[in-house]
């Protein structure tokens, strides 16, 4: 009996060890899309800042400073502490951007109605321009064009577009671990936002232009409990794989069965060890 059991666990172990791959999430938890740059991506050797590296080195649980100064898109000096006092979606961008950052913002407009949740009041997002020349005249403009796309009614409280001078704008996205560079007029920048709790703690980063109500929902209920992310992004990356095709996550039968098995085989081994040893000083002790 016990060779019989030995050979089924080392078995299940052996296909385990073998095809741990099968079922397993993208590192990032959101694979990057074509034509979105990793996070990871090096500055451009010729370029006048040719040391900085462009990406995200995340920060979940340090906190952004709130005492910083944007302009809103009507023109009005806001502290951060005005506008973040409940679960906060940022999206580092500049308007003037003909290509990610128009996706990015795109896919968050069509995705926020579907949130249960009342804008303004339950979660804010703050479009944060990193070019420090964009004016309040240019965020407006484009407040008006993602509001009007979501052909929901949906409160301008609910989604500010800010513009600041260079200095708030870097000490910004350092505090975040956001780094980006200007190339021409364009600029080079990881193509990720991240959310924050009332008290400007970073509780989770989103990385790609494409945006999950579910996951979007999950990190406001984390911000709104002061949670930081990674533990479940981990539990739900261990149980779940994200299908491009369909744009869902696919749950990990094989992985989670065969750790299940695992563990149940590894239950019953220590209950026949112990029930074996009972029984070895039951015997001792009648004779």
């Amino acid at each position: 009996m016990y060779r019989s059991l030995g050979r089924l666990l080392a078995k299940i172990v052996l296909a385990a060890l073998l095809f741990p791959g099968v079922a397993s999430a993208h590192p990032d938890g959101i694979p990057h899309t074509e034509g979105t740059p990793h996070p990871q991506a090096s500055a451009s050797p010729g370029d006048k800042d040719a040391g900085l590296q462009v990406g995200v080195q995340e920060r979940l649980g340090a906190k952004i400073p709130l005492d910083l100064v944007f302009r809103d898109e009507t023109g009005r000096s806001r502290h951060l502490s005005e506008l973040i006092t409940g679960p906060t979606i940022i999206l580092p961008v500049y308007y003037s951007c003909t290509n990610i950052c128009n996706f990015l913002q795109g896919d968050l407009a069509r995705v926020l109605p579907t949130i249960k949740r009342i804008p303004g009041v339950d979660y804010r997002v703050l479009s944060v321009s990193i070019d420090e020349t964009e004016t309040p005249q240019l965020a407006a403009g484009y407040q008006k064009m993602y509001l009007t796309a979501m052909n929901v009614p949906f409160p301008k409280e609910g989604w500010h577009f800010l513009t600041g001078d260079a200095d708030n704008i870097r000490k910004l996205t350092e505090a975040a671990g956001y780094r980006f560079k200007r190339q021409g007029r364009d600029f080079m920048h990881p193509v990720a936002s991240f959310v924050v709790a009332g008290d400007g703690m970073i509780v989770r980063y989103l990385y790609g232009t494409n945006f999950l109500s579910k996951d979007l929902a999950l990190a406001l209920v984390e911000a709104r409990e002061g949670r930081v992310g990674a533990t479940i992004r981990k539990m739900v990356g261990y149980c779940f794989s994200f299908d491009p095709a369909a744009k869902s996550y696919q749950f990990n039968l094989l992985r989670v069965c065969a750790t299940v098995v695992l563990l149940c085989c590894g239950g019953f081994f220590l209950f026949l060890l112990a029930t074996g040893r009972r029984g070895k000083r039951s015997g001792r002790e009648e004779k």
